[in-house]
């Protein structure tokens, strides 16, 4: 009897020497539609490339939403002239921008110039699980004011929403650097 309790303990003993890890059963493998543009045709202020695949909704005030159905997101583009109000519009811009301090990990932004088109702002990279992700800003310091917004319609996780905010994210750079004013 005796032999078979060392011998128990001892294959325990031997037997449980590493961590056990759960496998996953698989990965998820997300598929983005191939990037392809296109010239906004709705009539506004402003004109920029947007997404084959993405909708345009048409808004009130020469605003715009563009919307990634697949994605459950949307990119919110307001415009407001400008009149004597740079100030005021570049401070609520920020403003706007840091009331996702709450929530996000980290804010970063990098600035925007294209002396050619008279474009210059502001992108925002925001980390964590902030409303909005991805947020920019350009004006032509004189006449037009627009402000570009990522949201998603779901409770913002960080983790598991990043492969698409990168995705839009590079659309938003290219609706930023392909922006002419109309006059």
């Amino acid at each position: 009897m005796y032999r078979y309790v060392l011998l128990l303990l001892i294959v325990i003993v031997v037997g449980c020497n590493g961590d056990v890890v759960p496998k996953p059963k698989a990965y998820l493998s997300l598929q983005y539609p191939e990037k392809t543009y296109e010239k906004t045709t709705v009539e506004r202020p402003y004109v920029f490339d947007i997404p084959s695949s993405g909708i345009v909704q048409k808004l009130p005030k020469n605003w715009l939403k563009i919307k990634y159905p697949k994605l459950k997101a949307s990119v919110d583009i307001t415009y407001r002239p400008v009149k004597e109000n740079l100030k005021e519009l570049l401070m609520e811009a920020d403003k706007l921008v840091f009331e996702h301090t709450i929530k996000a990990d980290n804010i970063s932004s990098r600035d925007y110039s294209n002396d050619e088109k008279k474009v210059y702002g502001k992108l925002y990279d925001i980390s964590g699980n902030a409303a909005s992700q991805v947020q920019f800003h350009v004006t032509d310091s004189a006449k037009h004011f627009l402000k570009a917004s990522l949201f998603f319609y779901s409770k913002p996780n960080y983790d598991s929403v990043l492969p698409a905010v990168d995705y839009i994210k590079q659309d938003m750079i290219r609706m930023m650097e392909s922006l002419e004013w109309r006059e």
